[in-house]
């Protein structure tokens, strides 16, 4: 089935998962109307990728695309946004995608930093962009669609939503995207508009290469970061394990393949208001990333175990193939630095699940 005739926004589409849902939307069919600051690439931009690079891709595939500059912390450029969508597609939307982000430099340059020794603004840097325009986005969207009774929002969030993860604002902010999505949902439900969150896994965007990948292998040139001591070589085996992760992390375009996916499912009202992983979504959907590898998942037994276990097995474990996750004695250790260890624990062997259930349970 093709999205022919299906109008979508994907906001911060410039370059990462926004890019990557565009050009899988507009390949699908879809009119696409994306937004960001850059439109032109120039010197000094924090990576490469502009709108109008987004915009050409899209096209050279044979889709639609409308890049519309836009900066998402200002409330005009919103409300201009969706007025011009309104009026060029006479009062059709049918897909939005919540991705814009404005803080990912600010949050890797403040790593390790206590939430008391940033300045409060940081907030605000974090989530004005990451959360605020989201749920402005969504209001005028669901205006458009509730007319229609069809819809779908889609909220682009992390498992920075469930645990610790950068920072204390990054995790509010997060959380409240998924809950965002709860909320909404239960008010659009009658007006058969689906507000889903989606968690992708580690992905290998720009900004990752930038300060992750290309890092590890200068690192990896110079000989490595050596071995001297217990604490040192700890930390030293956890960063190679995050590094590891995103090496081998899905690309910007798989994020794109679920939305899609999602967007085309005539049964997608069952799936409103929940959190929904993109290897899950892989597994469901059988699809295949752009590089050929594919993500299998086994559902959980109940719907309080989905979480956690499940984008630890998909982020550290991207073959899919070691069903255990996050209850795996064997990778917990391999996390933890004690590799060597690692090697004589049998995979099968696994923690309980209402041990895990417990030590992350908030309650």
């Amino acid at each position: 089935m093709s999205l022919s005739g299906k109008v979508a926004i994907v906001t911060g589409a410039s370059r990462g998962i926004g890019k990557g849902i565009a050009l899988q939307l507009g390949e699908a069919g879809a009119t696409v109307y994306i937004t960001g600051r850059t439109v032109q690439s120039h010197a000094g931009a924090p990576a490469p990728g502009s709108l109008n690079e987004t915009a050409q891709e899209v096209e050279r595939r044979g889709g639609k695309c409308i890049p519309v500059a836009c900066d998402h912390s200002l409330d005009s450029d919103i409300d201009s946004l969706f007025e011009r969508v309104s009026r060029e597609q006479n009062g059709q939307l049918d897909i939005l995608v919540n991705n814009a982000y404005s803080a990912v430099d600010s949050i890797m340059k403040a790593r390790g930093v206590p939430f008391w020794k940033l300045p409060p603004t940081f907030w605000d840097e974090v989530n004005n962009v990451g959360l605020r325009n989201h749920y402005i986005c969504s209001v005028k969207a669901a205006q458009l669609m509730t007319e229609r009774k069809s819809g779908l929002i889609i909220n682009v969030s992390s498992i920075g939503g469930l645990t610790y993860l950068f920072n204390v604002p990054y995790g509010v902010g997060k959380a409240a995207c998924d809950r965002m999505a709860a909320d909404c949902a239960v008010e659009l439900k009658k007006h058969k508009v689906a507000f889903v969150s989606l968690w992708p896994g580690a992905v290998k965007t720009e900004l990752v290469k930038k300060y992750v990948l290309d890092p590890m292998e200068a690192r990896k040139k110079a000989g490595g970061s050596g071995d001297d001591g217990d604490l040192e070589r700890s930390a030293s085996r956890k960063a190679e394990v995050v590094e590891n992760m995103f090496a081998n992390g899905e690309t910007v375009e798989f994020s794109g393949k679920c939305v899609v996916a999602l967007a085309k499912d005539p049964n997608i009202m069952k799936k409103t208001g929940r959190v929904l992983l993109t290897g899950e979504l892989g597994s469901e959907y059988s699809l295949v990333d752009i590089d050929g590898r594919y993500y299998e998942h086994s559902l959980p037994d109940s719907p309080s175990k989905l979480t956690l276990e499940f984008v630890y097995m998909h982020t550290l474990c991207p073959s899919g193939r070691q069903h255990l996750g996050i209850r795996s004695v064997k990778e917990l250790l391999k996390q933890g630095g004690w590799t060597k260890t690692a090697e004589y624990i049998p995979q099968f062997l696994a923690i309980p699940r209402f041990v895990v259930n417990a030590y992350f349970g908030r309650f």
